[in-house]
């Protein structure tokens, strides 16, 4: 009997709209920084990126995909946003609002359909790597095709 493949809903929706991509997959019992994942797969780190999530208004949520080693300015994401502020969720709320756990987040197949938003760097390069949604498990996809896929914008979201 054939091994069943195990997609993530990720991979799922980039396949289901046509967008190739490569998975990548790490050793990993745990949550590791991105920095720390880019530097196990052999990446330049400023193709990596992170996938944060923000809470403007109550229940207000946001998604930001930035590089892991720069921080998300929380003023440009709010300006983003169109809301007044916006923090970062509390980390045992990820799994609820996005259905996916820390250091396995990403940007695409959320439990709902989330504004986001991509830091302009991310056009730089031909291809980006994200979490593939599950610890161990990276993709590398075009920045248009996630924009594409996410319904997102390009913006200037990182700290000076």
């Amino acid at each position: 009997m054939a091994k069943k493949e195990n997609k993530t809903n990720a991979e799922r929706i980039l396949e289901q709209n046509g967008m190739a991509y490569q998975e990548m997959l790490y050793e990993c019992k745990e949550f590791s920084d991105g920095v720390t994942v880019a530097a196990l797969l052999g990446l330049e780190k400023e193709s990596v990126f992170k996938t944060l999530v923000a809470e403007g208004r109550p229940r207000n949520y946001y998604v930001f995909v930035v590089p892991v080693a720069e921080t998300l300015d929380l003023k440009k994401a709010a300006k983003a946003a169109d809301e007044k502020s916006v923090s970062l969720i509390h980390v045992k709320d990820i799994n609820n609002v996005t259905g996916y756990i820390r250091g396995g987040c990403s940007p695409i197949g959320m439990k709902k359909k989330y504004m986001t938003f991509i830091d302009e760097t991310a056009q730089l390069f031909d291809r980006i790597y994200i979490s593939g949604g599950r610890i161990g498990v990276q993709l590398s996809l075009s920045p248009d095709d996630l924009c594409s896929v996410s319904e997102a914008e390009y913006i200037d979201l990182i700290q000076e």
